[in-house]
């Protein structure tokens, strides 16, 4: 029973190692991963070259690293093994057969048949080997090669002179024989101009490549400009489907979306254009009918309530048409800002205006500052101090309007750009309105490809950011 336990136990334990350490790698593998995302390009443009120049880089360090292993060492070491036999025949040759004073005969030979410079020097110690060089193929060839078919003691210089190779070779006797050959006869001296071919051509290819791609992403950052411009309410001008099949579908689908929305918001201004007639007639002969009336309290009540469907009617239809027949075009927001802040002082009212950045900046400015007005007269409503400003960056116009009123609840904030809806707490928004203020400051906004939101403002109240690009 003992050890039926303690193995239980011991598999137990492997289990858990295993677990946590299958655990460790996932992390890491996690980790490893976003690291990747991190460096590796975001645009389409990035990541095709690096689809299209990765292949060629790969394949071509795979051919290179074959060629430099099998083809170029393979070569050198060949041509290091036939100097190497040519010396070791001389060798044989100086001890085998007597030799003339001077060793002419042996040098004759030497240069007329083996293309070798031989000289016999007197018994001398062999020069002190240099450090080897880490990338001469040469060194490593030709040495291997002379220790193993002569197997005396040898010295070898393949950097000193960049033509020739010297050896130098302990004989029998103590002399030694001192060998120049051509760098060529033991080096394929020449591999280099494949390189720099595959270089060449691998130039060549990624510049081809680097060019079509070119031509293929510009249509779809063609049409991501288009429906950007689109999405602010601005005039998409000169677009056209270019570029491959599935692109030209895509700039299709997005022309023919866009002319279903520019019909539809059509047909709603025109029929807008019809009820407000139509509903405007009726209340004029109200307002008639109830002129020819005797004063009275019934006759006042009833003024009031034509007078409210009024201001309903006109701040409904505004809700609706959005001011989407205003183009778009340069505009000093600043200055734009700085009337508005007069017309509230002409009011009687009060509000600081600080503005920083390059004021023009291309807006629909007939709805802009209906935007940044219904958001202060909804302050004005409920406050006291008013307090505008305004920040242009490359990215954003920033326009922020602060209140020292009760503000609004954090749960609630969203809900009050719903139209007509109206708040029970905090403050009261649009009170006396329509309830379609902010409505109409946030259709406003999103019109221009941005938004509006709400948040505690530093004087104690509600701080209202009006956030569109420029």
């Amino acid at each position: 029973m003992a050890t039926i336990e303690r193995s239980r136990s011991t598999h137990g334990g492997l289990r858990g190692w295993m677990a946590n350490a299958a655990s460790r790698l996932a992390t890491i593998g996690e980790a490893a991963g976003r690291r990747f995302n991190e460096v590796m390009p975001k645009g389409l443009y990035g990541r095709s070259l690096i689809i299209v120049i990765a292949p060629i880089v790969i394949l071509q360090s795979v051919v290179a690293y074959i060629f430099m292993e099998r083809h170029w060492q393979l070569v050198t070491h060949r041509l290091s093994a036939a100097v190497t036999q040519d010396i070791a025949a001389l060798i044989d040759i100086h001890r085998t057969y007597p030799q003339d004073r001077n060793y002419e005969t042996l040098r004759r030979i030497a240069r007329d048949r083996l293309n070798l410079t031989v000289d016999i020097l007197p018994p001398e110690p062999l020069p002190v080997s240099g450090p080897r060089p880490f990338f001469d193929v040469l060194d490593a060839a030709l040495s291997r090669e002379i220790g193993l078919q002569i197997g005396r003691p040898f010295w070898i210089d393949t950097v000193g002179n960049s033509a020739l190779i010297e050896i130098r070779i302990q004989l029998e006797n103590g002399s030694v024989m001192k060998v120049f050959a051509r760098r060529a006869m033991a080096y394929a001296s020449n591999s280099h101009i494949f390189l720099v071919w595959m270089v060449i051509a691998s130039l060549v290819l990624i510049s081809i490549a680097i060019l079509f791609l070119r031509n293929q992403i510009r249509p779809i950052q063609a049409l991501a400009a288009a429906a950007e411009e689109f999405g602010k309410g601005r005039e998409v001008v000169g677009f056209r489907p270019r570029g491959a099949s599935e692109v030209r579908a895509a700039a299709m689908s997005f022309i023919e979306m866009k002319r279903r929305i520019e019909r539809q918001i059509d047909q709603r201004t025109t029929m807008l254009a019809g009820v407000s007639h139509d509903l405007r007639t009726v209340l004029t002969r109200l307002k008639l009918e109830l002129a020819l009336m005797p004063d009275g309290p019934e006759s006042e009540a009833m003024r009031r309530d034509v007078d409210e469907m009024g201001r309903m009617l006109e701040g409904y239809l505004a809700f609706a048409r959005g001011d989407s027949g205003e183009p778009p075009r340069p505009t000093d927001v600043q200055a734009l800002l700085e009337d508005l802040r007069d017309d509230v002082a002409r009011a009687g009212d009060t509000v600081s205006l600080a503005y920083h950045g390059e004021a023009i900046v291309k807006v629909r400015p007939d709805a802009f500052r209906r935007c940044i007005g219904n958001l202060v007269v909804n302050a004005l409503r409920h406050a006291d101090t008013i307090a505008l400003a305004g920040h242009r960056d490359h990215r954003w116009l920033t326009v922020t309007v602060d209140d020292d009123g009760p503000g609004i609840p954090a749960a609630r904030r969203e809900d009050v750009f719903k139209p007509f809806l109206r708040l029970d707490d905090a403050r009261n928004v649009d009170e006396g309105g329509s309830g379609l203020g902010l409505a109409i400051a946030r259709d406003i906004a999103r019109s221009h490809g941005g938004d509006i939101s709400l948040s505690d403002s530093p004087l104690g109240g509600l701080r209202a950011t009006v956030r569109v690009p420029v």
